[in-house]
């Protein structure tokens, strides 16, 4: 998720892995896991000037394992130690209040739909559960409400039980999402055999900032079928249409391109990155777009892709991001969030 909700969830973890001998360190506890909890993100800074697909394939890697949790919160414990906390908390109380923290982060981000390698290296498999958007504001209230009161409680015996509530919360709130999800994902699932398709597969995730209105993907007959469907908190579904794009096969539309050249490997890593869902972008051929993601959720405006030179196919991609949401596309967004027209 978004930086800011990292750092809260950690430090919310912290504090409720309290025990009242550390009540008059609730501040410097808080600190840490806030500092902790964003450690996992600094793959983001693994990236090579030659290879632009070099950070999608570290992104979200070894540092978000369940198997690296025990490493990063000794690596993040020592570098916290030197910086500024070697005075202020026991050695051994910095290492289980920074993994701690470090552990909510792979678990976190794979409640979103970016794709999280939790169970690496035994398996290079992206986890998403779909279940929270990468930017949630009231998932972050809930957390930020949790932290400011056990903050304001330092001192007293029960000062860890805000945080304690709101992890409660926070776990309640993931499961509405799994709960709106499996509504939207029947829905679709009926829709699809109305229109006499056969789903080879499916996805359905939030869109920004909300779990009220959902985009769903399924594969049927070599296209990918994008529609948004709104799901009300009383269980009213609103269904907005969308478009269909035939899914991305290199041997189809680059028949010269050899598969162990530099541009089909290039194709494969985009492709496991995006779980498959690939496809020409519209309106540019040269574009391969992750269709999992658009500016609005029934359409296949792209949010990012690769942009390919079949002339040049022993050339790296490059990797382009398209994020120009509109004043006017905004206003579309928040009428399919309302349930307008």
């Amino acid at each position: 998720m978004d930086i800011i909700t990292q750092g809260l969830l950690g430090a919310v973890a912290a504090q409720a892995a309290t025990r009242p001998i550390h009540k008059e360190k609730i501040h410097i506890i808080t600190m840490v896991g806030f500092l902790a909890g964003l450690l996992a993100d600094a793959d983001i800074f693994i990236r090579s000037s030659s290879d632009p697909l070099l950070t999608l394939e570290f992104h979200r890697q070894f540092t978000h394992s369940i198997l690296f949790i025990p490493f990063g919160g000794l690596l993040a414990a020592m570098g916290l130690w030197l910086l500024y906390f070697r005075d202020r908390l026991p050695f051994k109380q910095l290492v289980l209040f920074s993994t701690v923290a470090y552990a909510t982060s792979g678990i976190l981000d794979a409640c979103t739909s970016y794709g999280t390698q939790l169970l690496w290296p035994f398996t290079d498999l992206r986890i998403a559960w779909n279940l929270v958007s990468v930017v949630d504001p009231l998932f972050s209230l809930i957390l930020y409400l949790g932290l400011r009161r056990s903050w304001k409680r330092e001192g007293q015996r029960n000062a860890n039980r805000p945080a304690r509530v709101v992890l409660v919360l926070a776990i309640c709130y993931l499961c509405f999402g799994w709960f709106q999800q499996n509504r939207a994902m029947v829905f679709m699932e009926a829709l699809a055999h109305s229109r006499g398709h056969i789903i080879e597969k499916h996805t359905v995730k939030p869109t920004m900032g909300n779990m009220i209105l959902w985009r769903s993907i399924y594969q049927a007959d070599g296209q990918f079928h994008v529609d948004a469907v709104r799901v009300s908190l009383s269980g009213e579904i609103k269904l907005y249409p969308g478009l269909s794009v035939a899914i991305f096969d290199e041997t189809v539309t680059l028949p010269h391109v050899k598969p162990d050249s530099v541009l089909s490997y290039d194709i494969q890593r985009f492709r496991h990155f995006s779980d498959g869902y690939i496809a020409t972008a519209p309106d540019d051929d040269l574009m391969i777009s992750d269709v999992r993601y658009s500016l609005l959720p029934n359409r296949l405006d792209p949010l990012w892709g690769i942009r390919i030179n079949p002339d040049h196919p022993d050339q790296r991609v490059a990797f382009e991001n398209v994020r120009n949401m509109s004043p006017a596309l905004m206003k579309q967004f928040m009428a399919m969030i309302r349930g307008f027209d």
